[in-house]
């Protein structure tokens, strides 16, 4: 019995991570591509002043995110993301159009 539960814990695979750092005016991601399914997006915010994270798949209506995050404090975003291209931005004041945002592709 406990080799099976083993292998049912081994056969499900660990939540792809990105790491969206931000910064006045920039977000900068770990990686820029990832396989769909579970993902765990990191909003870290580096910079000095208040930060949030919005995410939504190109063409979707659906914005998932993170609420504002303190300088120097991080918070994750657990979620599923479904194959396609993510626009990831801050919407906090005027920071998408000074440059706080970054594009994600999720592929099969």
């Amino acid at each position: 019995m406990r080799l099976l539960l083993a292998a049912l814990v081994l056969a499900v695979p660990a939540p792809a991570r990105v790491q969206v750092v931000a910064k006045e005016f920039s977000f900068s991601l770990s990686r820029q591509h990832v396989r769909a399914g579970s993902a765990v997006i990191e909003l870290a915010n580096f910079g000095q002043d208040p930060h949030d994270l919005r995410l939504q798949r190109a063409g979707a209506r659906h914005i998932a995110g993170v609420g504002v995050v303190a300088p120097g404090a991080r918070k994750d975003l657990s979620l599923r993301l479904a194959p396609g291209r993510y626009l990831l931005w801050c919407s906090v004041a005027d920071h998408r159009q000074r440059g706080m945002r970054a594009t994600l592709v999720v592929t099969r």
